[in-house]
């Protein structure tokens, strides 16, 4: 096997391909990257949850294949020169890399003790933007459970309907809604369920652009189709939260507020808390005001935060980082907080009440001498 072509390009496929490598595996191979020399050059990688494989344009005089140490193979990409690299692979796959003046030689491993990437019936394919795929992600997946005891919730609910696609993350404590219109979609309907490692790596590779990811649900497999890059991840099995029935529809209070300003007095008052020192943030609504506190042996803190609405001096407490992670995800400059009582969950959604978004954070009993 032998090719040449840009270091710089090169190098952005083989980094995209490595994020599925094994870190350590009693299988060597799956720590490797295969790369693959035809018309073109194609490197994937594999765990055996997650396969990505990546395209890139090249000069290949002599067509091959072979395995390569991925965090060997990416740290002499990334030290290389700008300049055009050349690989070549010869007897016992002994190969050999030039950039301008440097070389190296590395011994890989046999293509056929690779396994094979997963294949996904493609009858149904889902078409959305790069740029709205990228940010659903990035609302929703840090509320995906890390709870390995139900994995269905350790990915996240992809569920279109008509032309609108509901992605849902839930992990006992908070729960995460988008929605946004799909592109085009050859279905009307589809459930499934995507592993929230597999979202975050979707995330990573997706650009702000307006070019179309193709999402294909297998019956066993799901694939994402990014551009020259595709990721094939194992769908998960199993009954995941009825969210439609979990999400309060009648509320006693709604108060409206600026995304930001609530942000900034949340992590204000939350410097005193920490892992060890766990303790609540005490929100108290009044008339027009957030009155905000944490209390914890370090010491006490304060703030307000303005709002529009009366909630007749409700009193309810949040774990502050579950909170400050709705707050950042928020994709709207101001939001409306629906309540009813301290102990039931607070719902957040777009002051215009457009329902784009949902977000519902299960509350912190507190203590009297808490806030």
């Amino acid at each position: 096997m032998k090719f040449s072509c840009e270091k710089a390009d090169f190098l952005a496929t083989v980094q995209i391909a490595s994020r599925a490598a094994a870190v350590k595996s009693a299988v060597q191979s799956l720590e490797g990257l295969l790369i693959e020399a035809e018309e073109s050059v194609t490197v994937s990688s594999y765990d055996l949850r997650t396969g990505i494989r990546s395209v890139c344009g090249a000069d290949v005089t002599e067509r091959g294949s072979v395995v390569l140490n991925a965090r060997l193979f990416g740290d002499i990409m990334r030290k290389l020169p700008d300049d055009v690299v050349t690989v070549t692979v010869g007897d016992n796959f002994m190969t050999n890399i030039k950039c301008g003046m440097s070389e190296f030689n590395i011994m890989g491993i046999s293509p056929e003790d690779y396994p094979e990437l997963p294949s996904v019936d493609d009858r149904v394919s889902i078409y959305m933007q790069q740029k709205v795929l990228k940010a659903m992600i990035g609302e929703t997946n840090f509320a995906v459970s890390d709870n390995e005891s139900r994995p269905i919730h350790t990915g996240e609910l992809f569920e279109l309907e008509g032309s609108v696609l509901t992605m849902v993350a839930v992990d006992g404590y908070r729960l995460a809604l988008r929605r946004e219109p799909v592109a085009k979609a050859e279905t009307d309907n589809a459930s499934f369920v995507v592993p929230g490692s597999a979202l975050a790596e979707v995330e990573k590779i997706a650009d702000d652009s307006e070019d179309l990811v193709r999402i294909v649900p297998g019956s066993k497999h799901i694939m994402f189709e990014i551009g020259r890059t595709t990721l094939i991840s194992r769908r998960l099995e199993g009954e995941f939260l009825n969210y439609k029935n979990s999400i309060p529809k009648v509320f006693k209070y709604s108060v409206e507020t600026d995304t930001r300003e609530l942000m900034s007095s949340t992590e204000r008052v939350s410097l005193i808390i920490d892992d060890r020192l766990k303790s609540p943030v005490r929100y108290v609504f009044g008339e027009n005001i957030i009155k905000i506190s944490s209390s914890t042996p370090l010491g006490r803190a304060y703030d307000e935060c303005r709002m529009e609405g009366d909630a007749d001096n409700l009193e309810i407490g949040f774990n502050n980082r579950y909170m400050q992670d709705v707050l950042k995800a928020v994709p709207a400059e101001r939001i409306r907080l629906q309540l009813s009582t301290g102990i039931a969950p607070c719902v957040i959604v777009g002051a215009n009440d457009d329902r784009n978004f949902i977000y519902m954070v299960l509350p912190v009993r507190l203590r009297a001498n808490e806030g």
